[in-house]
């Protein structure tokens, strides 16, 4: 490498120190914290107080708004909020408002007693999953508006940083924290580590609004903005070759991944291991661990295309599960789990990076908010609807054959991946970047 070379290697760092970029990891930290807090966290506290796997299960079917926050996506984009859009502008007035009602219904959250009352439990966890939904939406938006086209990149690997260390917290730290005065405390907490993400929007700037765009039709006021705002996005994907297998192989990617999502906590749990034990290897380690599978992944889309990054993501996932098969015969052993989480979450982060590379090659540029929020919507329906049986599949065979079964489930996404393929339909998204 040349000194020249070198230089300018080094210089393309510097975007990582610029303002904005900065604060779109510290927004990623508040749009990452919610989410553990209605699955993965929720789901050890549901164990630890006796409730049954299959209810478990169904309790995923809180994280639903994430699989449907397209369907409001419009609203978000289109609306002001009446005062706050006029003191902070459309963007950081729906970031803070979102932001407020997280850490509210977080903390009503953990003053619950899943014990007795479930349902409260569930309702109030939906009610986190739609604001925390609605925050992903915003936070989006302004991160694509405020960055020029060269500066994507950065802003994509600040928020993804910021995403992970917000699930840590909620993970790991969540974790800690109800091991040691239990799960009202920790959700408590949580609410309160919200106000860093109000910190990030009030030091934010507002981005420019986008150029308008005019309706087909030529038509204004209510018919005009819900064609240009509901209509365009949806029907422009709709106009695409291939566009079922395209939406199918969405959903169906992170199934079998999704599956043995669920049920892990649980898992480990009934296994014996401690909360501290599960935080320390499967939250701490397993961010590390799924961290750098992201970065290999990248490498791979870079260098083979993401088509092939795809496959080898899709397979490694589904060989991974087989690891919790291993864990399940080698029982509490600490170094089977670490080595269980390694591979897991290293393959899971190699696919995490080709498939947000391939539903962001899927985007038109003058819809890209809503047609992300389409598509991570879709990619969320497999970790929540699909995801939900898991509970009742773990309760109809052990362990060991539960996560055999799991890897089986990946299989028709990668079997739809190598038909689009061949199709050539949307080669753009398939191609190397």
């Amino acid at each position: 490498m040349t000194a020249g070379t070198a230089t300018a290697f080094l210089s393309a760092f510097r975007i990582y120190r610029d303002r904005r970029v900065v604060l779109i990891a510290v927004l990623g930290f508040a749009s990452g914290l919610p989410l553990a807090l209605t699955l993965a966290t929720l789901s050890a506290w549901l164990a630890k107080v006796g409730i049954g796997r299959t209810t478990i299960g169904l309790f995923a079917l809180v994280g639903l708004p994430y699989a449907l926050k397209f369907l409001w996506s419009p609203l978000v984009d289109g609306l002001r909020l009446p005062w706050l859009s006029r003191r902070l502008g459309r963007r950081r007035g729906w970031m803070l408002a979102s932001q407020v009602l997280v850490a509210l219904a977080i903390g009503a959250m953990g003053l619950t007693d899943p014990a007795r009352v479930p349902a409260t439990t569930a309702a109030l966890a939906l009610a986190v999953a739609f604001l925390s939904a609605t925050q992903d939406i915003v936070i989006d938006a302004w991160r694509v508006e405020i960055l020029a086209a060269r500066e994507q990149g950065a802003g994509a690997a600040a928020v993804q940083l910021g995403y992970r260390i917000g699930m840590l917290a909620s993970g790991a730290g969540a974790l800690y924290i109800a091991d040691a005065y239990g799960f009202a405390v920790a959700y408590i907490v949580m609410a309160a580590v919200m106000a860093v993400g109000m910190a990030a929007t009030l030091l934010a700037r507002e981005p420019k609004p986008p150029p308008a765009r005019t309706p087909a039709q030529g038509s204004g006021g209510v018919p005009g903005w819900i064609e240009r705002h509901v209509v365009a996005p949806f029907t422009d994907v709709l106009a695409r070759p291939g566009w079922v297998a395209i939406l199918l192989f969405i959903v169906l990617y992170k199934f079998g991944d999704a599956i043995a999502g669920v049920m892990a906590n649980p898992f480990f749990i009934a296994l014996g291991f401690s909360l501290s034990a599960i935080a320390s290897i499967t939250k701490v380690f397993g961010v590390a661990a799924t961290l750098l599978g992201v970065v290999v992944g990248g490498v791979m889309v870079a260098r083979v295309g993401i088509f092939r990054a795809l496959v080898t993501g899709g397979v490694l996932q589904m060989l991974s599960n087989l690891m919790f098969a291993v864990q399940a015969a080698a029982g509490p052993d600490a170094w089977v789990l670490t080595a269980t989480i390694a591979i897991e979450n290293f393959s899971g982060g190699m696919g995490t990076a080709a498939f947000v590379a391939y539903i962001s090659r899927l985007c038109s540029f003058e819809f890209t908010a809503t047609q992300y929020a389409l598509f991570s919507s879709l990619a969320s329906v497999g970790r929540t609807v699909l995801s939900s049986g898991g509970g009742w599949l773990a309760d109809q065979l052990d362990w060991m054959w539960f996560f055999v079964a799991s890897a089986g489930c990946a299989l028709p996404g990668l079997a739809v991946l190598v038909w689009l393929s061949g199709r050539g339909d949307d080669s753009r998204a398939m191609q190397t970047s």
